[in-house]
């Protein structure tokens, strides 16, 4: 099976563009995993200088966060996001030692980073498993277009709709740059672990998904989706979601209940088409 057909389809796509992000739960085998742990405590997943360069060139193939990175369904699911040969941005290895109490640390990664119709990802692998009382990642479902100067959000301790990543083994969380996150308090005996990357996109984001299915119902109605916390700004957040589907599918005139059509509308444009 080639990986054009592990790619996501429109309707993961629209999930990532509600939500931004997408999890997989166990989509790494156990070896692999154990590979990776091992290789946290060598010098295989050091610093590397690469930032800019084709994700291909940091990491031997050898090497098991490679054998990760180009499993057949990592590898479509980053390219449906970033495209093919993606750039390497940087990666950490972020640990909460046991019992550890985590303070306010709500965050975003880039608030400095404008774009809109264009986004990095983030993955994060859990190469063990996460439980309830290991705390585990924090994600604010919906978060993404907010940008938030960082000491502002890390006064938050809890917010309506938000998602703790309790996990088993191998699993992975694909986001968008932006999303609001925290590492939560970990109370049990043993280090916590998750290897996070980032990456850049070569190509422009437009129709690397599979669009096989973009004009299932399913799509329109997970882009006009209420998230809790969003209240009586649902309405802005759609529109957003909609600019960004805009870009991903190469259609400017997309829209759903007219959102963008009549704020785009011109009146007098369209007089004056009508004197010609």
């Amino acid at each position: 099976m080639s990986t054009n057909d592990l790619r996501l389809n429109s309707r993961e796509m629209a999930r990532f563009v509600t939500d931004g992000y997408l999890r997989f739960d166990s989509i790494v085998p156990p070896d692999l995993c154990a590979a990776v742990m091992n290789d946290f405590n060598t010098e295989a997943l050091r610093h590397s200088e690469y930032r800019m360069r084709p994700l291909s060139d940091v990491w031997a193939p050898q090497s098991a966060i490679s054998k990760v990175l180009t499993l057949p369904r990592v590898q479509g699911i980053i390219e449906s996001l970033v495209g093919p040969n993606p750039l390497y941005d940087h990666h950490a290895i972020h640990t909460v030692p046991a019992h550890t109490q985590r303070e306010e640390n709500v965050h975003q990664d880039a608030e400095y980073d404008v774009r809109f119709e264009h986004f990095d990802i983030q993955l994060s692998f859990f190469p063990h498993a996460v439980t309830p009382d290991m705390g585990g990642t924090l994600f604010v479902p919906g978060s993404h277009f907010r940008r938030a100067h960082v000491f502002k959000l890390m006064r938050y301790q809890n917010i309506v709709g938000q998602i703790q990543t309790v996990c088993p083994a191998g699993s992975l969380v694909f986001w968008h740059h932006n999303i609001w996150h925290a590492a939560r308090s970990n109370f049990t005996d043993r280090m916590r672990y998750m290897f996070k990357l980032r990456l850049n996109a070569s190509v422009k984001q437009e129709r690397l998904f599979n669009t096989d299915d973009v004009q299932h119902p399913d799509v329109a109605r997970i882009l006009q989706e209420d998230i809790p916390w969003h209240g009586h700004e649902t309405r802005r957040e759609i529109m957003n979601r909609i600019k960004l589907w805009r870009s991903l599918i190469g259609d400017s005139k997309f829209d759903l209940i007219n959102w963008w059509t009549r704020v785009e509308n011109k009146p007098e444009r369209i007089a004056e088409l009508a004197r010609v």
